[in-house]
């Protein structure tokens, strides 16, 4: 592919054009078990510069929770103005609606979400809606394994709304599947979905806020640059967003790569030529 971005080492080639940064964690700054030091020592470096990092994850969990358990893994506090997840615009939504009685899928470890609202936990036949924010058991459980409750909820016709829009994530070397696995087959199913996170704007939009604040201004969008390792979601955002990418080879597509650190470029150029989209610049993990 002709026009595939030049593999770049380091970012500090690219910092200068950029104001703000849009970062995705999972994936770029950990794996879901340890920090990637360097992507750390790299942020902090950008913001030292003057630049604004406002950190954007499908973490069905409010970002305060995101920001402790950076803190557990040693992720600086330096590296980052605020972080935005797919939790807080799930929590927004709630708030909106309260007292309408749910049906909630997903691990009891994302019931942080609710804490403070009014969001009434029901049984299917009782919930007039549903709030997906991931498998109840990702270690064992498929999406396969939901057929028969997401065909029950498409017969009474529930809106679902998607706490994770990730399918799947990085969990050391496993991919694990999430909330936008179920998401999607609920959507085939003809059931209406709304997604809470990435590539959708109500998190860019919050986010976006947060830069401005940092900054003390609104950034232009030109100024902005994306970090991520998705198509799915970080590419097809920051591109709906109007905004620069950097994708990092090595985070959920590796394999279809073939190596972590010796990435098939002709490959790649297939997955972007197939999403339509191309980043500004590829790396294969975020280094100063």
């Amino acid at each position: 592919m002709s026009n595939l971005p030049v593999l770049t080492d380091h970012f500090d080639t690219l910092a200068p054009g950029y104001d703000a940064v849009l970062s995705d964690v999972w994936g770029v700054i950990h794996n879901g078990i340890a920090a990637f030091p360097a992507a750390g020592d790299a942020l902090t470096r950008f913001r030292q510069k003057g630049g604004a990092v406002v950190l954007i994850s499908n973490a069905p969990r409010p970002g305060a929770q995101v920001a402790r358990m950076l803190d557990r893994m040693g992720v600086p506090r330096a590296a980052y103005d605020g972080i935005v997840t797919s939790g807080d615009v799930t929590r927004d939504y709630v708030a909106k609606n309260p007292g309408e009685p749910v049906l909630l899928i997903g691990p009891e470890r994302d019931h942080s979400i609710f804490t403070g609202l009014d969001a009434p936990f029901r049984p299917l036949q009782e919930a007039r809606y549903v709030i997906c924010s991931g498998l109840y058991d990702d270690e064992t459980e498929t999406p396969d394994d939901y057929r028969d409750l997401l065909a029950q909820i498409r017969a009474r016709n529930l809106f679902m709304l998607c706490a994770n829009p990730d399918v799947v994530v990085e969990r050391g070397e496993r991919l694990i599947y999430c909330a936008g696995a179920l998401a999607d087959r609920y959507a085939e199913l003809g059931g209406e979905v709304y997604y809470a996170g990435k590539p959708y704007r109500p998190l860019y939009d919050l986010a976006l806020d947060k830069i401005a604040t940092a900054r003390g201004a609104p950034v232009p969008l030109e100024r902005v640059l994306a970090i991520g390792d998705s198509v799915r979601t970080d590419l097809k955002g920051a591109a709906d967003l109007g905004v620069d990418c950097l994708f990092m080879t090595a985070g959920i597509h590796a394999e279809e790569l073939g190596h972590r650190d010796d990435p098939d470029l002709a490959a790649l150029g297939d997955i972007f030529s197939a999403a339509g989209q191309m980043p500004k610049a590829v790396m294969r993990r975020l280094v100063w």
